[in-house]
């Protein structure tokens, strides 16, 4: 899924690198790159469930210790 862009005869670097560009932004290439750069995997319910556990004994664990004084 590559572009080929071929320069014309007597046309300017800046017309090239102007319909080069054009052409990268109708093929949606650069679009469809930053989503798959930027994505972020989805965590599965399992981890999600242990993490809430984890943070809910910690946060009891700083509670008690507060109601102690130890914090």
């Amino acid at each position: 899924m590559g572009i080929e862009i071929r320069k014309k005869e007597g046309e300017s670097v800046n017309a090239l690198i102007y319909r080069f560009t054009k052409k990268t932004q109708q093929s949606g290439i650069l679009r469809e790159s930053k989503k798959r750069f930027y994505h972020k995997r989805e965590v599965s319910r399992v981890k999600r469930k242990a993490s809430a556990l984890h943070r809910a004994k910690k946060r009891e664990e700083f509670t008690r210790a507060r109601k102690n004084g130890l914090v």
